[in-house]
């Protein structure tokens, strides 16, 4: 297939960037990329809260009333979970497990998904090259509106660029990153892709 090639005043060149089609001309599978974003989200977690038992609470082992006579009900120990102050039943662990496991062969087809529905949609465009001469956010900015780029932008490129990091970290709803760490939820989340002539190969050889 052959994909639309823009150059750096947002107009189609006559020839485009032959692509693969099964990087970019896969059929849209909604259970796949469900899979793929979750696990991509839920891998990136880290278990970081802790919460005491009661065992681990700090609490006297003296009884904290009479057996009998009081109208309460028993209690033996005032860290039981049902006590205020008391420990948790099921504490969260700082060893928890968010991980999900997904095979390398259904993450590659979840991303080849991915973008083959960005291509479909009109949200993935390929510029010949892409660089700013200066570490300038406001040359970075001229450049992506004479694209006609309007919203947020994800840009991958084929290596890494210094000039476009630095001109482009300030920028909200940019994002510039090599195409070998392109990611799924990055992908689905900005409205509109940038995609150098160079990294499309990029994308084909690392999702064959």
């Amino acid at each position: 297939m052959e994909l639309k090639l823009i150059d750096q005043n947002g107009k189609v060149a006559k020839k485009g960037v032959d692509a693969s089609d099964v990087t970019f001309g896969r059929e849209f599978n909604e259970s796949l990329v469900h899979e793929v974003v979750v696990a991509y989200m839920a891998n990136a977690r880290t278990a970081t809260r802790a919460q005491k038992t009661r065992a681990t609470v700090a609490h006297t082992t003296h009884k904290p009333y009479a057996q009998k006579g009081t109208g309460n009900a028993r209690a033996g120990m005032t860290s039981s979970p049902i006590w205020r102050g008391g420990g948790r039943a099921f504490p969260n662990s700082p060893n928890e497990n968010y991980s999900h496991k997904v095979n390398r062969k259904a993450y590659r087809a979840g991303m080849q998904t991915i973008l083959s529905e960005l291509v479909r949609q009109d949200r993935l465009k390929v510029v010949d090259t892409f660089t700013v001469d200066t570490p300038k956010t406001k040359q970075f900015v001229q450049k992506i509106n004479a694209l006609g780029i309007d919203g947020g932008v994800l840009l991958l490129t084929d290596g890494f660029d210094e000039n476009l990091y630095l001109s482009s970290r300030n920028l909200p709803n940019v994002l510039v990153v090599e195409a070998q760490y392109a990611d799924p939820v990055s992908l689905v989340r900005f409205p509109n892709v940038l995609v150098t002539a160079n990294a499309v190969k990029k994308l084909e050889e690392i999702l064959a």
